[in-house]
């Protein structure tokens, strides 16, 4: 069996599977979100806490970061793994107020 198309018929497909695309494309993560450069300034906003709680955790190596020059780098998927691996969840209410580490995968 031998289709023909014609341009008509062709920029109709391609119109219609670029419609079907964008909704998939949009949810997505970004690449550029993963990639994210955060300083002091802007992982202590992200985190919620104070800069000299950052140099803190810096300085006793507790957070991931690097190091430019002299000054501390953050890579925003390195925190997220970070913040994932220090989630606690309370523990039943018979053995008091005691916390569970979770173990990451």
């Amino acid at each position: 069996m031998l289709i023909e198309f014609d341009n008509h018929d062709i920029q109709r497909i391609a119109e219609r599977v670029v419609e079907l695309l964008k909704p998939l494309l949009k949810s997505s993560p970004q690449k550029d979100d993963r990639e994210i450069i955060l300083d002091v300034n802007g992982l202590a906003s992200y985190l919620k806490v104070t800069k000299s709680w950052v140099y803190e955790r810096t300085h006793l190596g507790e957070i991931p970061y690097y190091k430019v020059g002299k000054f501390p780098r953050f890579r925003k998927k390195d925190i997220d793994q970070w913040l994932n691996s220090n989630f606690y969840l309370p523990v039943d209410r018979l053995e008091g107020s005691k916390k569970v580490r979770l173990l990451s995968k």
